[in-house]
């Protein structure tokens, strides 16, 4: 297995812009008076902390050397009082900013998914899943992680800074100089290990979406691993992943471990000249014992606020990383869309058609080839031909999954791309061979929350199916719930629960493909009488390899490659000796050996030309 890697996952823009922080703060707007209200909070906080150093220096010079007991007792309860309100006010800016974090995260995240609803198929299949949920779990929670503390932080403590900086020039403009003698190392280090950080934190973002990624494939794939005993082999190619990610882990470690240091060396020399120098000068009596006491205690402050950019800078780094992905998937193109003005379509009364349909997948194969067929409405038709010969491709375009490169599709006369998408498949029935359940309990499965389908509509639709017989056996009904996928049901009865849903929808357009290729004979013998049903008196495209279940088609298209190659009823097409009888005596190779095959008349050798060889590797397209 070779893990495909997506260069759209590392060819991103700058890893901060402001372009992006501003569309960022558009989701923060509703919710300005909580920003508001947790900056004043800020405001408030930043200046109880910067009372305690001063209300020191007070009490040393004002009352501690002039022995006044009295004042000094009132000047503590003062700072006991800053350290309370300090305390308080943090709470609650922390509060404020967690909840208009919680919510602008809930409408990003929600945005989103209905996003995600809108893109079309053709995204999901260049888009590995693991990798678009990483945008929807780790990325959001790391700009969380910002909103909550990052940003408010970092101007809490450049406030702080600005504060401190005021009150050293303040209190004495000398000694103030000398402290600010370090900047240049701090403004420094910071320019040598930003660099660094910023592409390590990028790289942790893309090595986490791989992990995912692989996780996702493999354990939606567990029973194939299983199968071929891959365990082993997975396990080391999981390791080879996880590994990257491990070491791009790592590095960022190592240049938050130098950087801490660094900063923390650059604190020690900036407190060691305050001490150096403060102290000759207070011993010279041109400084006070408090003001070199409050001038420590400053400094202590000052440098505090630049070791906390460290790890805000890292928060910040990784943030923006993130909503660099995050808008990066929201500015993904929505590339099936709804006309400007759709035309409003009544039920179907005539016909559906393809008029000269050319289509190819992204991978530049041709799968469609001037393709015109017409369905007339209750016309039950079948599609067959061999794998890739274009059948699942059709349905796909008529449900505007994807868009042909060339031609039109044609509902009463009307281009599809014209009606809304809304419209359109409230028309169109599907029955899929592998049909997806949800984890849900068994009756919301069957009305996918449809109002208008009652419980006693689908209880009619089961009767005349023989679901009911299913549905009586689970232990609560239609109440039971149904396992992630419909994994506590087999394969065969998810498809009968598939085909009472489409008779309980009652669309105008029915298509079933494969719909009993999964259930036993004795099943597909009493979905028979249900499919004719379903069937009557209804537009349906039917896909099939089991040819049987065909016969009684209005019409049957023969495809291959692409191209119609027959069409007309089964005993037409048999009679012909073309593709479709070559197909047919494959299948039923042996019935044609009886003496009472219609194909026992004459060898299929002799009716038909071999059947045209089909590469695997050729116009392939998903699910078919």
């Amino acid at each position: 297995m070779t893990i495909a890697h997506h260069p759209e996952e590392e060819v991103l823009g700058r890893i901060y812009d402001h372009r992006l922080m501003r569309r960022l703060f558009g989701y923060v707007r509703p919710y300005t008076i909580y920003f508001i209200l947790a900056a004043g909070l800020m405001v408030l906080w930043s200046a109880a902390q910067l009372a305690g150093p001063y209300l020191i220096k007070i009490a040393i010079d004002g009352y501690i050397l002039q022995h006044d007991q009295v004042g000094l007792g009132v000047l503590t309860g003062l700072y006991f009082g800053a350290l309370i309100v300090a305390a308080g006010v943090r709470g609650a800016q922390i509060y404020a900013l967690s909840y208009m974090s919680q919510r602008v995260m809930y409408d990003l995240r929600t945005q989103l998914f209905a996003h995600l609803q809108r893109l079309s198929p053709a995204f999901y299949d260049r888009n590995p899943l693991g990798r678009i949920m990483s945008r929807l779990t780790s990325d959001i929670d790391a700009l969380n992680e910002m909103l909550t503390y990052g940003l408010i932080g970092i101007l809490a403590d450049a406030l702080t800074l600005v504060g401190i900086m005021v009150i050293l020039l303040h209190l004495h403009l000398p000694l103030a100089l000398v402290t600010f003698l370090v900047l240049p190392l701090l403004i420094g280090s910071f320019l040598v290990f930003r660099g660094p950080m910023r592409e390590t934190y990028r790289d942790i973002r893309v090595k986490l979406a791989r992990v995912n990624a692989t996780l996702q494939e493999n354990l939606s794939g567990m029973r194939v691993v299983q199968l071929f005993r891959r365990e082993l082999l997975n396990r080391s190619q999981f390791q080879r992943i996880n590994r990257e990610h491990l070491e791009a882990h790592l590095r960022s470690i190592w240049y938050q471990a130098l950087f801490t240091p660094v900063i923390g060396v650059v604190t020690a020399v900036g407190l060691a000249l305050v001490l150096w120098k403060g102290g000759g000068w207070a011993v010279e009596g041109s400084l006070t014992v408090g003001t070199l006491a409050a001038f420590l205690s400053y400094v202590q402050r000052f440098f505090q606020p630049i070791e906390n950019f460290s790890e805000q800078y890292t928060l910040m780094q990784s943030a923006m990383a993130a909503a660099e992905r995050i808008f990066h998937l929201l500015d993904q193109p929505t590339d099936i869309r709804d006309a400007p003005h759709p035309v409003p379509v009544p039920r179907f009364r005539q016909a559906l058609e393809f008029r000269r349909v050319s289509f190819a997948y992204a991978r530049g194969d041709a799968v469609l080839h001037d393709l015109s067929f017409s369905v007339r409405k209750g016309e039950r038709v079948a599609l067959v031909g061999p794998t890739g010969a274009g059948k699942t491709s059709i349905v796909s375009l008529l449900l505007r999954f994807y868009e042909p490169q060339a031609g039109e599709i044609l509902i009463d006369g009307v281009d599809i791309r014209r009606m809304s998408l809304a419209d359109l498949r409230r028309k169109i029935g599907l029955v899929l061979q592998d049909p997806f359940l949800f984890s849900a309990p068994l009756e919301h499965n069957l009305t996918l929350g449809h109002p208008s389908i009652s419980r006693q509509g689908l209880r009619h639709a089961a009767q005349v199916l023989g679901t009911s017989r299913l549905i009586e056996r689970l232990p609560q009904g239609l109440d039971t719930p149904i396992m992630e996928r419909g994994a506590n049901l087999s394969v065969g009865e998810k498809q009968l629960l598939a085909l009472t849903r489409a008779l309980a929808y009652d669309p105008e357009i029915l298509i079933l493909d494969e719909a009993t290729s999964s259930v036993d004979s004795e099943t597909e013998a009493m979905l028979q009488e249900g499919i004719k049903t379903l069937l009557a008196n209804r537009t349906a495209l039917v896909i099939a390899h089991r040819l049987s279940t065909i016969r009684e088609m209005d019409r049957i298209l023969v495809l291959h490659h692409g191209h119609l190659m027959e069409e007309g009823t089964h005993d037409a097409l048999l009679a012909a000796g073309g593709l479709y009888a070559r197909l047919y005596a494959l299948q039923f190779a042996a019935e044609a050996e009886s003496p009472d095959a219609p194909l026992a008349v004459k060898p299929p050798s002799e009716r038909c030309p071999p059947l045209p060889t089909v590469s695997l590797t050729s116009r392939l397209a998903p699910n078919e």
